[in-house]
């Protein structure tokens, strides 16, 4: 399954509206609130740590108010999952999906994939990294949500990357799993990094090394 299918597809309609086109009734105004506070706490704390009394003394809401939301610990979790989701879409997917298929797609989604951890949309760096460590042996509901997000996102990349060589702009003899691997892993670094040492240079090191390994498969192509 693409990663725009499914929730993301929903995701990416309602990434481009906001206020009341898209939240019309409070209540969703008010899940929403609590969503995009639970899931900077999650980049911050991790997921296993928050809860309904951490995430109500977060908020300023009270526990009842929450439960009205979010009937479980389990319940809230995932639904930060599915909002870190719609998050990404709308920073990365979405905008990226403005490129023409081929080369441009994938180097749009490379960058804005840098990008989306640059700017820190959260507060502790990119939601999935965070919480794929914090659930790695963590086996039930909320790893598969979190495992099934990350594989769609690959799976996403890489087909934007078989688009490219089937237009002829990237090698086909290299397979399009590798390359995606490769070029996820390079922005993956680049988040990690920033994370421990604080240093902004990476990301630019991050865009060099992507743009490098496209050239070079470009280039293996021509010869």
């Amino acid at each position: 399954m693409l990663f725009c299918q499914g929730i993301y597809l929903k995701s990416l309609r309602k990434a481009f509206y906001t206020g009341t086109d898209v939240l019309k009734t409070k209540g969703e105004r008010t899940r929403h609130a609590i969503l995009d506070a639970a899931a900077a706490l999650a980049t911050q704390e991790g997921l296993e740590s928050l809860s309904i009394a951490g995430l109500a003394e977060a908020t300023g809401m009270s526990k009842s108010g929450l439960f009205a939301h979010f009937g479980s610990k389990e319940e809230l979790q995932l639904a930060t999952v599915d909002h870190a989701a719609a998050v990404f879409v709308a920073e990365v997917i979405g905008p990226a999906r403005a490129a023409p298929r081929g080369l441009a797609r994938v180097w749009a989604l490379c960058d804005r994939m840098v990008d989306y951890s640059e700017r820190q949309v959260f507060p502790g760096g990119c939601f999935f990294a965070c919480t794929s460590f914090d659930f790695n042996n963590r086996p039930g509901p909320v790893r598969d949500r979190i495992e099934e997000m990350m594989r769609n996102w690959l799976s996403y990349l890489e087909h934007a990357v078989e688009q490219a060589q089937a237009s002829g702009e990237l090698d086909p003899e290299v397979g399009a799993r590798e390359i995606a691997f490769q070029l996820d892993a390079f922005a993956q670094s680049a988040n990690a990094q920033f994370q421990l040492f604080r240093d902004r240079r990476v990301f630019e090191e991050a865009r060099r090394a992507i743009r490098g390994r496209i050239e070079s498969l470009r280039h293996v192509r021509a010869a």
